[in-house]
């Protein structure tokens, strides 16, 4: 199984890249794991909506590059359908016995996702109704991912 992490910006903290490193870690256990950035773009605040458009579609350019051809695409989205890790768990283990074994999360950057990478998701995941900092929702993704792998192996989860 292979799982790709493509997301906006870098992450400037030094504790939430030891967690990211941390987690990547646990995972390779259990798949092929590729985090991958893409440049988020400079805005202003007061920039207009037009403005707020071509940077979403020059980011949603980039993010897409990130994606393997023939992967099945999860977008991070506060639109998409809440879950519980359970349920995150067997969308994970569903899609690798139905030989969907490639899978690419995707995380926006802060003005969201442009139309074109929406279109291009398979699926969306709210992880909470709050708004999280990108940089943030990398570290409970990959910690959600982390624990879809040990509930599909019935194995204990002790941080």
């Amino acid at each position: 199984m292979r799982i790709g992490i493509a997301a906006i910006g870098k992450v400037k903290e030094r504790y939430l890249q030891q967690a990211i490193d941390d987690y990547s870690r646990r995972i390779s256990r259990y798949c092929r794991l590729d985090v991958r950035t893409a440049q988020e773009e400079p805005f202003v605040d007061g920039d207009s909506q037009a403005r707020l458009a071509q940077l979403r579609a020059a980011e949603g350019k980039r993010l897409l590059a990130l994606v393997r051809p023939g992967s099945h695409v999860i977008a991070c989205d506060l639109a998409g359908r809440e879950r519980t890790s359970e349920e995150l768990s067997a969308l994970i283990a569903g899609l690798a016995v139905s030989g969907r074994s490639d899978i690419a999360f995707l995380i926006g950057g802060p003005r969201g996702y442009s139309p074109e990478v929406l279109a291009r998701a398979d699926d969306r995941v709210c992880f909470s109704r709050m708004t999280f900092p990108h940089q943030l929702m990398r570290v409970i993704l990959l910690e959600q991912i982390y624990r879809a792998f040990k509930i599909d192996r019935n194995e204990p989860y002790h941080y």
